[in-house]
């Protein structure tokens, strides 16, 4: 990977005469990492960034989570741009709703998961179970050193039954355990499919995309756009499938500021 900043003005002659498809994570890349998910609040500078973003006639703005639908679009809380949740599962925005096709027997299923994963892990101090409805979480970032590798037998353990009848999927992330549909659907698939739209609409050639993450699901996303989009990373000393990286949120906001600077002009009406 490369640093973000030694390259910009090389990426920035790209940039030029495109409309960017600007898709952003929110856990890690717009907020820093926090001990439980309804710590991770938007700062006001970011988003005071993001709603300069959302005006700009040459910039298309989307947050694209883990978390649910509802929740992602209740901390950003900014209106007329494009939400992501739920990996990918959700969508909603103007002119646009999606909700993936899941097995009519998913939420028995993961009703089932989540009993037992509460049982089993009750002992253990410090998990927290998320149901977000179309997935199900298990952060174990406040859960005492040296026990996190109980937290994840204990889980592989309970999941292993469904996940053997094909009746889930599991993924892993920053201190977390994520539980999916049996679908192969994920934020690469759920960007690929926002930029056919825009592609539609704008002209072919006419969109960019750029993805900002800092997790392993995002790694879809970056392998997804390696070879027509402008991806990077968030953090210092990571493998990643992305191009570019930045060390922190911190110099997310500031690339952030960047595209706003560069491609200001015209406000949308």
């Amino acid at each position: 990977m490369k640093y973000l900043f030694d390259e910009w003005d090389k990426l920035k002659k790209g940039l030029n005469d495109k409309i960017i498809l600007l898709n952003l994570d929110y856990d890690g890349t717009l907020t820093p990492i926090a001990a439980t998910p309804d710590e991770a609040v938007l700062s006001r500078e970011v988003k005071s960034v993001l709603e300069e973003l959302a005006r700009v006639k040459d910039c298309e703005l989307a947050i694209v989570s883990g978390r649910a639908l509802k929740d992602i679009r209740k901390m950003v809380g900014i209106k007329n741009i494009v939400y992501v949740g739920n990996h990918g599962f959700e969508i909603d925005g103007p002119r646009i709703h999606f909700e993936s096709l899941t097995p009519p027997d998913i939420k028995k299923v993961f009703a089932e998961i989540k009993d037992g994963l509460a049982k089993n892990l009750a002992r253990l101090e410090g998990v927290v179970i998320e149901d977000k409805g179309l997935t199900l979480s298990v952060h174990y970032r406040l859960v005492p050193e040296g026990k996190a590798d109980a937290v994840a037998k204990i889980f592989h353990k309970t999941c292993r039954p469904y996940h053997a009848a094909k009746q889930i999927r599991i993924g892993s992330g920053k201190k977390v355990f994520e539980i999916k549909p049996p679908i192969e659907w994920d934020k690469g698939k759920a960007v690929l499919w926002l930029l056919a739209r825009q592609t539609r609409a704008r002209g072919k050639g006419r969109v960019l995309p750029v993805y900002i993450g800092d997790d392993r699901t995002d790694e879809d996303v970056f392998l997804t756009l390696r070879k027509n989009g402008i991806t990077v990373f968030v953090g210092r000393g990571g493998r990643s499938a992305a191009r570019y990286y930045v060390n922190d949120t911190g110099e997310v906001l500031r690339f952030l500021r960047m595209i706003r600077d560069f491609k200001k002009g015209p406000a949308r009406v």
